[in-house]
């Protein structure tokens, strides 16, 4: 999807550039190379898992950043100091960057690798005025009533 096919959002919704913005990365980021695979996996209602296939990688070779709403997980090999003489080579040792953005309110709860698989946990904590609360009917608190006003040559009178 090019970016001028998305011009009418930018008329129309006021106030959401950031969604608009978000499809113009997300179309960009379809075009991106498939290494190393990954798995997206939603625990719960608010925990997600990223998994990527790392084999190869030592956790020295890998970096995770989160700024901003994206999580950035970059791989670097350090050169062998031998040269190693392959008759097959199926395992790819190249250099990774891969993006993924997250939604507003989800952080990093941690990360691990084991058996060449790096796992990223993610956890959606909203703040307390976002979250669902019920409302009882019936309990509605009235506004304090004006203040009475004490005239000194009369008795007490209610304020207008």
């Amino acid at each position: 999807m090019a970016s001028n096919e998305l011009n009418p959002l930018y008329r129309t919704l006021v106030g959401f550039d950031r969604i608009a913005s978000l499809m113009d990365t997300a179309a960009r980021l379809d075009a991106a190379p498939g290494y190393p695979p990954f798995n997206v996996e939603q625990v719960d209602e608010d925990s997600f898992r990223i998994e990527l296939a790392v084999a190869g990688f030592g956790e020295d070779d890998l970096n995770i950043e989160f700024k901003q709403n994206s999580l950035l997980v970059t791989g670097t090999r350090k050169a062998a100091e031998a040269q190693r003489s392959y008759l097959h080579r199926g395992i790819a040792e190249r250099s990774f960057e891969r993006r993924f953005g997250l939604a507003d309110h989800v952080r990093v709860a941690g990360a691990k690798l084991e058996n060449g698989l790096l796992t990223i946990e993610l956890v959606r904590e909203l703040p307390e005025i976002m979250k669902p609360r019920k409302i009882a009917i019936g309990n509605v608190t009235k506004a304090k009533s004006q203040p009475k006003v004490v005239d000194a040559a009369n008795d007490e009178t209610e304020a207008a």
